[in-house]
């Protein structure tokens, strides 16, 4: 797979892959397949009821416009309503909705699944924009990512009028930050992203103090899979997984062990030079393979002692690179499934 292929879909699945947020809980080191199995049921359903509604600012201010305000690559554009806005990733939609600006969103894309989005009409087709669904909605504001295409769709809402916000893509938890304030100050409300900035920063750090002391940092290799296509790689530096694993006192195996790319084909080489005490998978790849009785049939993974005890840690794939106002709740379920009670 060429590397430019893998960073847009790693980038899109960081929006969100076809289902919501249910943070999954394998075992934490000596459970076997049984108990790990069942572990990972109930905190599916402890979490599956709540974990996928946005919890919006309370009090949203009033859009102040028009602004005019930066967009990558170093374009201008001038937001003068938001009162129709098309956000084209599930990691935008997150923020318009959690600034409490959701009921100005009048569709989504694929990757938003999230519980308030639900009844939107959906713009793409799989994960390519159809210009014309964007259009017949009437925006007055579209917000994309770098990765957001095809090309001649993007250049079609532009012709038509249409002000597009491009967001460069997060790399890493310094990203929630800069994104969130980016959509805001495009919202015309500032001082609304400063607050939730405030308050996502205040969230992962009062995680990151639960984080149990320990000598020697657990080594985490980060998977995607994709059974039905043959997909299987391992994360290395750029792979978007270095900063949650660094934040939740871990440390990227892939990385660490010196691979360059984004993502390198799994091979039993490459898994032994990680040799991962647990593997991190988005949650869509892991039943792809069937599971945690499938995962540690892929070769090599079995005699990692990651494969040996069983230890994954899974995340939906919808929220696990997103990098915005949900990464608490993600970097705590991380924390949770490595390290159980603190033991």
């Amino acid at each position: 797979m060429k590397d430019g292929t893998v960073r847009r879909r790693r980038t899109r699945m960081a929006g969100a892959l076809l289902s919501a947020l249910a943070l999954l809980t394998a075992a934490t080191g000596c459970g076997g397949s049984a108990e790990s199995a069942e572990s990972t049921k109930e905190t599916a359903k402890e979490t599956a009821a709540s974990a996928n509604r946005l919890e919006p600012l309370t009090d949203p201010a009033k859009p102040q416009l028009p602004v005019t305000v930066g967009s990558s690559g170093g374009k201008k554009v001038t937001v003068r309503a938001a009162d129709r806005i098309v956000p084209l990733s599930g990691s935008l939609s997150e923020i318009v909705f959690t600034l409490g600006l959701g009921d100005r969103v009048v569709a989504r894309d694929i990757t938003t699944t999230f519980d308030q989005a639900e009844k939107l009409p959906v713009v793409t087709r799989n994960h390519d924009v159809s210009a014309e669904s964007v259009l017949s909605l009437r925006p007055d504001l579209v917000l994309a990512e770098t990765t957001t295409g095809p090309d001649e769709a993007m250049e079609q809402i532009r012709d038509a009028g249409i002000p597009v916000l491009v967001v460069d893509p997060a790399q890493g938890l310094e990203d929630v930050g800069p994104r969130i304030q980016t959509v805001a100050d495009a919202l015309g409300v500032p001082a609304d992203g400063k607050r939730l900035i405030q308050r996502s920063e205040d969230r992962i750090a009062a995680v990151r103090k639960e984080i149990p002391a320990r000598e020697e940092h657990p080594r985490v290799a980060f998977l995607y899979l994709r059974g039905s296509a043959s997909v299987y790689l391992i994360g290395g530096k750029g792979s978007g997984a270095t900063s949650l694993l660094e934040a939740a006192g871990a440390v990227d195996a892939g990385a660490e062990s010196g691979l360059e790319k984004d993502f390198t084909a799994i091979t039993t080489e490459a898994l032994a030079q990680a040799a991962p005490d647990a593997i991190l998978v988005m949650t869509k790849g892991l039943e792809s393979v069937g599971g945690i009785d499938g995962l540690v049939k892929i070769p090599g993974v079995a005699q990692t002692p990651a494969g040996m005890e069983r230890r994954v840690v899974s995340i939906e794939d919808g929220v696990l690179l997103n990098y915005g106002p949900r990464t608490d709740q993600v970097l705590r379920s991380i924390v949770k499934q490595l390290y159980g009670d603190g033991s």
